[in-house]
């Protein structure tokens, strides 16, 4: 209804009939499911970033690959992630603390004043505990710590917490990747608490281990309404990746069977059939070959899901935990970091294939092209070592008997642009459904469906061969729209990946030969 106009003059109205862009949804949150050294218990927690994992969660611990996943996601070009800690039941042997190394005060009696405890196990940290520079208050003093090639030196700290002081606790603590300080709060002046001058030495713990004495199938799957395991996920719409890799520690570690292992990975595809923005990647039971790979994920697993794609074998990466030594781990975390480098470098219509995977050192087991040719068919994606070029991921196909859904690429790009034209126009509900919205509608899907084929996601010369939009009157005739609905028709023509390259060569004679 116009409005009225009483008095004569001027009058300016705004009239809102611009387009209203749709913009592209984030594609590369993964979501993670696992056991942890301490942290928030069954609670879908934000971590933007690996010293943030750690400083949440604890490191890397014996029992659990949920923080080398972590890391691999991030090392191999992750950005923020959600972690879900699941819980340890009593007496399960939380994570072993680090030894620490108790300071001396400079008071006569000699009390222990400052507590060092590693942060990770390996090699002895050198302590010294050095005078202040010249001229500064005799609370001051200088910590130098040592280990291998790492040196960090801390200067004029102190035990004060007056604004202007360096309290030893807060700058260490925000700074250092050899240890954790506790102030033990002794009675006395600041100069009298301040640690003796002197070297010291901090022998950490030969590991830390976590041992998990009971999993079930429900302690992973969880429940969304307690925000608990795979189904709490669902509470943050930012994730697009499920990855549990100590599904495989449970299993491992004997409390787990493989049926109870398909339990929950099939829990974890029907988590992402349900939301429909989201992707599993799922790891292959450890210490199978080719063959015995091939047969769990045809006979005894049976995944058929567009929502989920299976990496084989495991991979082989440093462990800190047990000083550096080679270990092997589940690839999911590593992949779910592939899956947003790509993202980021090309677009989530690129496959996340042939990339190195950072990180690795080493597979679990060398898979030949004869080995692949059984397996890549059947949607298991290989992990290869290629001499001179790395290891790298070297399949894209989802768990889908459906041909239509083979490609990781395509299911990914249909939740991104699902997604997308869904946040995009919740401006259209109970808007009047008539001629007007259906134009308007189709103007801002079209607008969007144009940069993605920019882009290079959909299949085509122009636009027109790459999508269409269609929403008229054939599709809502008066008995949908007294329903209170508005249907929208939209094809896409999404780009498949080059999985096979052929050359077909042969010998030809030459131009002389055709002038002859």
């Amino acid at each position: 209804m116009s409005p009225q106009y009483l008095s004569p003059g001027v009058y300016v109205e705004e009239v809102d009939r611009g387009a209203r862009p749709i913009e592209g949804v984030g594609t590369a949150v993964a979501g993670f499911v696992g056991y942890a050294e301490r942290g928030p218990v069954n609670r879908p927690t934000f971590v933007p970033n690996w010293t943030q994992f750690v400083d949440t969660f604890g490191g890397f611990v014996e029992g659990s690959y949920l923080a080398h996943a972590v890391y691999g996601y991030f090392h191999n070009g992750g950005g923020s992630c959600y972690v879900t800690r699941l819980p340890v039941e009593a007496g399960a042997g939380e994570a072993a603390p680090q030894a620490a190394l108790a300071l001396p005060s400079r008071a006569p009696a000699a009390l222990e004043t400052l507590r060092l405890e590693a942060l990770e196990p390996g090699a002895p940290i050198e302590v010294e505990v050095a005078p202040a520079a010249e001229g500064a208050p005799e609370d001051q003093f200088t910590l130098i710590l040592r280990r291998g090639s790492t040196e960090e030196v801390f200067e004029n700290v102190s035990l004060s917490r007056a604004r202007a002081a360096r309290n030893v606790v807060q700058v260490v603590n925000q700074t250092s990747v050899l240890v954790r300080v506790v102030d033990l709060e002794v009675a006395g002046s600041l100069a009298e608490r301040a640690p003796a001058t002197g070297r010291y030495q901090l022998v950490p713990a030969e590991t830390k281990a976590l041992v998990v004495t009971e999993a079930t199938p429900e302690l992973f799957v969880g429940e969304a309404a307690a925000r608990s395991g795979v189904s709490g996920l669902e509470a943050v719409d930012e994730i697009t990746m499920v990855c549990a890799p100590d599904l495989m520690a449970a299993y491992e570690a004997g409390k787990l069977s493989e049926e109870q292992v398909k339990a929950v990975q099939l829990a974890m595809l029907a988590h992402c059939e349900n939301m429909k923005d989201r992707f599993a990647i799922l790891d292959p039971l450890p210490g199978l070959s080719p063959q015995e790979v091939k047969e769990w994920r045809m006979e005894r697993a049976g995944h058929d899901s567009k929502y989920g794609a299976l990496y084989y074998p495991w991979i082989r990466v440093a462990d800190p935990a047990r000083g550096g030594e080679p270990t092997l781990m589940p690839p999911s975390g590593h992949l779910a970091g592939i899956y947003a480098r790509s993202d980021t470098e090309r677009g989530v219509h690129k496959a996340p294939a042939n990339e190195v995977v950072r990180g690795a050192i080493g597979l679990a087991t060398q898979i030949t092209k004869s080995e692949q040719d059984i397996l890549n068919p059947v949607g298991i994606n290989c992990i290869r070592a290629f001499p001179g070029r790395g290891i790298r991921v070297w399949g894209a196909r989802t768990l889908s008997s459906d041909a239509s859904w083979r490609y990781v690429n395509v299911r990914r790009l249909f939740n991104f642009v699902e997604e997308s034209i869904e946040e995009g126009t919740q401006w259209v509900v109970f808007e009047p459904n008539d001629v007007d919205l259906w134009e308007r509608v189709k103007r801002d899907i079209n607008a969007f469906l144009t940069r993605v084929w920019r882009d290079g996601a959909l299949f085509g010369a122009t636009a027109g061969e790459a999508f269409y939009v269609k929403c008229d009157e054939e599709l809502n005739p008066v008995e949908v729209r007294d329903a209170g609905q508005l249907i929208i028709e939209i094809g896409l023509a999404p780009v498949k990946p080059a999985e096979f390259v052929i050359f077909r060569i042969s010998q030809w004679a030459g131009s002389a030969a055709i002038a002859e």
